[in-house]
């Protein structure tokens, strides 16, 4: 909402007041509280029916500083809210100095700096975010410059008076920190437009509005800056964003209500923003090695039983790619009965029976089901559900309902501790078939208008984004009260803050087009640059039947994120389906093949990068350029490019023909697949096969690979310190990599001797060997699909 009309008007219906000066400074135990006047006080006559703002201004932890505005004070304070810090905290001591002008509040390496009169003695109003060591407290992140902080009330007043009834006005309060010159803003969750947000106009509201639109799955209300600095916006109620949009140098927050806060997250670098905003917010956990393995799904709405899915998994092994995880999608269960977690009977007559016999032809390692929290009419899950008092209530007592995706559907009121424990109980007896993951559909159509939750403290807006992070975790739980920590996994498609201590999560309804996988980085760009380190995409895209040429460029992408799956909507997506094609180099079997087996000889380099990513809260793939090279600005740019862990770089193909054009960074990098050495930073073309994209490998890199010859047709679990290949590109003495063991915990490290040898090597067992600088990586050459187009 936009709050001005241009730079002179306020924008029409709406009464708004802004912080005029700093009347009065408090000191409080961790900063500094601003009483802020709307007008200039100049006389004691003008401290009557002046409205005013209160700003509080706290350290936190080290790097991290709080800011709360408020209008009216005596406001309810309504859950839920963000659990903050859930891994404990190290408060940071507040060092509070004053001097005749200004008051800075100092909370580690982050302080602000208050400045409340001018020169001539006159009060002002001015909060100027900055290091606080001496070498660098000059140099400005952002600031709160003149009316920055303010309310506005709709429609607009004619006379104070007419806020004795809010019943027919609303309330809003905002807060505008300044844009540098050249910053970007970057993250808000799993965001599919534009990578900088500068320009945009960006609602924080959880909404099943595909890839395609300005609607978002997972809306983060924490956003990365160019600067060196984040912002965690502290509701999870609608907030309405202008970021350099209503004014192009300022990025604008605005809510309903009387209060809003937030945290400013120091860097410098962005890793250090996203390690902080983890221990803010919470940071990922860690996952078992099988997931990282290929999922394959039934799709959607595609007609399938016992025997198709059967045939499923004997082809792809018999063409020499193994599933790990196999995903049974909606219609494992009856039509109008979702969700009430019952196989059904006429089509899955013996699901425990088929699973084990699944698992043990070695067709797939583990299997997964579709959920939802929303419980059809037409099932005994309903009327259970109902007579406990387990459903969304409206305050008349009658149980809210409506026909939209599922006929007379209530919602689970996960509000009550009681309707948790149903649902995980629900969700035990599947695990007793053999069900060993969950994929958590859905959770963002929630409403807001007359319903009543359980809790009765809550407020219904601010459940509406909230009730996903109650949604995942009481499936994460379930998963790991049965299978242990670390071996809990969902597939979930709607987050908030705090999504990310329950993995994973997934791009949700993309087309199938070119266009749409490109989106598709967009916002795995943008999630990981919100502190989640997995995500997966469906491969070929879900809506529509993709083209040979799409599925393959998209199986190569799909195939280099963290975590890998195969789903569409109205088609099946095993690739014999796709061409017609099982025999030919290019065919989509064979292509899916090969990425399938690159993959698997990339996990003990992904494993290893895992273990340090949730550590950071960095993504693990699909990981932004500007978090490994942050002092280079086209970095902040590139949106069709990604980094798998700190050492490689990818860059999808987008055209039929093959050609792609990506930026290397500087330093010295190698393709991956013919050791050419190209020099950054750099633009630069190539033409590539469906066997090959750009990727390549940063200078000073030991990476270690499972070993080529048995690659093919290969699970994602095996013992990764064993049949190994080391590979060192362009090492320094000192150069180290982390080996993991056959459960995919840290075993050792290698490292890189003053004579350029590899010690340590104990912790690799079986046979490996040593690959050095411009050596090609046996069968995995393929040369002959690459045209270098740069000149």
């Amino acid at each position: 909402m936009k709050i001005r009309d241009g730079m002179w008007h306020t924008a029409e219906g709406l009464y708004v007041k802004y912080a005029e000066e700093v009347y009065e400074t408090t000191t409080t135990t961790r900063g500094v509280r601003l009483l802020c006047p709307t007008g200039k006080i100049r006389s004691r006559g003008d401290t009557l029916n002046q409205p005013t703002v209160t700003l509080t201004i706290e350290a936190e932890a080290d790097g991290i500083l709080s800011v709360e505005a408020v209008h009216w004070d005596g406001a309810q304070r309504r859950g839920p809210n963000f659990e903050l810090f859930p891994h404990g905290r190290q408060e940071a001591e507040a060092v509070i100095t004053n001097n005749a002008t200004s008051t800075t509040v100092a909370s580690g390496s982050l302080a602000a700096t208050v400045t409340t009169n001018d020169e001539d003695g006159s009060r002002i109003f001015g909060v100027r975010f900055h290091p606080s060591a001496d070498s660098d407290s000059r140099r400005t992140l952002t600031s709160m410059s003149h009316r920055s902080v303010g309310f506005a009330i709709s429609p607009a007043l004619s006379n104070p008076q007419q806020v004795e009834t809010m019943n027919d006005k609303e309330h809003y309060i905002f807060t505008q920190t300044d844009l540098g010159v050249g910053e970007s803003i970057h993250g808000l969750g799993e965001r599919f437009g534009a990578f900088n947000k500068v320009g945009q106009q960006v609602e924080l509201w959880n909404a099943d509005g595909g890839t395609s639109s300005e609607q978002a799955y997972k809306n983060i209300p924490f956003f990365m800056s160019s600067r060196g600095y984040g912002v965690f916006l502290d509701t999870p109620d609608r907030v309405e964003l202008e970021v350099g949009s209503a004014r192009c140098s300022r990025v604008e927050a605005l809510v309903h209500g009387q209060r809003l806060k937030w945290y400013l997250i120091y860097g410098p670098t962005p890793r250090d923003v996203l390690r902080r905003y983890g221990q803010l917010t919470g940071q990922p956990r860690t996952l078992p090695s099988w997931s990282y393995g290929l999922w394959l799904s039934t799709s959607f709405t595609t007609n399938y039983d016992e025997s198709t899915v059967q045939g499923f998994l004997t082809g792809m092994r018999d063409r020499g790619i193994q599933v790990d995880v196999f995903h049974f999608d909606c219609f494992w269960m009856r039509a109008f009965t979702w969700t009430d977690f019952v196989f059904d009977s006429e089509r899955f007559p013996d699901p425990a029976g088929q699973i084990a016999r699944l698992k043990k032809a070695g067709l797939c390692r583990k299997v997964c089901v579709w959920m939802n929290p929303y419980i059809a009419q037409n099932g005994a899950a309903f009327a259970y559900a109902a007579e406990k008092g387990y459903l969304l209530r409206r305050p008349n007592g009658d149980i809210w309902q409506w026909d939209l995706w599922q006929a007379g559907m209530g919602l689970v009121d996960f509000t009550n501790p009681e309707a948790c424990k149903w649902y995980a109980e629900s969700l035990n007896k599947l695990f007793d078939l053999g069900v060993d993951a969950i994929k958590t559909d859905f959770g963002e159509r929630i409403p807001i208008r007359d319903v009543q939750w359980h809790d009765q403290s809550v407020d219904p807006s601010r459940m509406h984004n909230y009730y996903t992070f109650l949604y995942n975790r009481v499936v994460y739980e379930a998963l790991t009260a049965r299978y242990g920590e670390g071996q809990g996994i969902l597939f979930a498609r709607s987050a908030t803050a705090g999504g990310q201590r329950f993995p994973l999560h997934w791009g949700g309804d993309c087309e199938s087009t070119a266009v749409a996988m490109a989106e598709s980085v967009r916002g795995g760009l943008s999630l990981g640059l919100s502190g989640f380190s997995f995500w997966s995409v469906d491969i070929g895209g879900f809506e529509g039947s993709p083209p040979p040429w799409i599925y393959k460029r998209w199986v190569a992408f799909g195939l280099l994120c963290s975590h890998s799956r195969l789903h569409g909507s109205n088609s099946y997506r095993v690739p014999w389906t796709i061409d017609n094609d099982d025999r030919s180099p290019s065919s989509a079997t064979t292509t899916l093949a090969r990425w399938t087996a690159l993959k698997n000889r990339l996990l003990p380099y992904l494993l290893a990068q895992a273990k340090e990513s949730v550590n950071d809260s960095v993504p693990v793939s699909v990981r932004a350029t500007c978090i490994e090279f942050p002092d280079d600005p086209t970095a902040w740019t590139l949106d069709r490019q990604f980094f798998i862990g700190d050492s490689l770089l990818a860059a999808p193909v987008f055209e039929e023909d093959g050609e792609v054009e990506f930026y290397l960074p500087r330093g010295r990098w190698t393709s991956f697949f013919t050791n050419k050495v190209r020099t950054g930073p750099g633009w630069f073309r190539e033409r590539h096969g469906f066997g090959s994209m750009p990727l390549y490998v940063r200078e000073n890199t030991v990476l270690i690979l499972g070993g080529a010859s048995s690659a093919t047709g290969r699970s994602a679990v095996y013992d990764y310190a064993s049949d190994t290949e080391v590979v060192t590109y362009g090492v320094q003495p000192g150069t180290k990599a982390v080996v993991v063991n056959a459960d995919g915990d840290v075993s050792g490290t290698i490292e890189v001797n003053t004579d350029g040898n590899i010690t340590g090597t104990e912790v690799l067992t079986g046979s490996w060997k040593h690959s050095r600088d411009e050596r090609a990586l046996g069968d995995l050459t393929v040369a002959d699909e690459i045209v270098d187009l740069s000149a």
